[in-house]
């Protein structure tokens, strides 16, 4: 079992950047970055596993993921758009299916959440 927190959330204008980080109890296993606006399904923006990373089109370009050796996953984003604005999850398995990389099924520990809000 890994345990998941998030935190660097805040408010941003359009074009800011923020860095989210999220603290993982255990290695060795696939982390993503998934995010939920209100009225929305939850899709997932970013995963990595083993340093080998794949990127939703829609942050492509703009957003990274990484992971430190301290077990400890961010989230860089840049240029931020008003559609960003989210709450932003971290998550977690062993394994995902390729089908399931950016679907909230393929992931069975989740952090709580934290808010991101980008205004224009």
């Amino acid at each position: 079992q890994v345990t998941l927190m998030e935190s660097g959330g805040g408010s941003v204008q359009a074009g800011g950047s923020l860095r989210l980080s999220c603290a993982v109890s255990r290695n060795g296993y696939r982390l993503a970055w998934f995010r939920q606006a209100p009225g929305q399904e939850r899709e997932g923006v970013a995963t990595i596993r083993d340093s080998s990373t794949v990127y939703a089109d829609s942050v492509k370009g703009r957003f990274t993921i990484s992971q430190d050796n301290q077990n400890t996953l961010y989230l860089q984003m840049n240029s931020l758009k008003p559609e960003d604005t989210a709450m932003y999850y971290c998550a977690a398995d062993r394994s995902v299916p390729t089908s399931l990389l950016f679907r909230p099924a393929g992931y069975t520990y989740w952090g709580q959440g934290t808010q991101v809000t980008v205004s224009s």
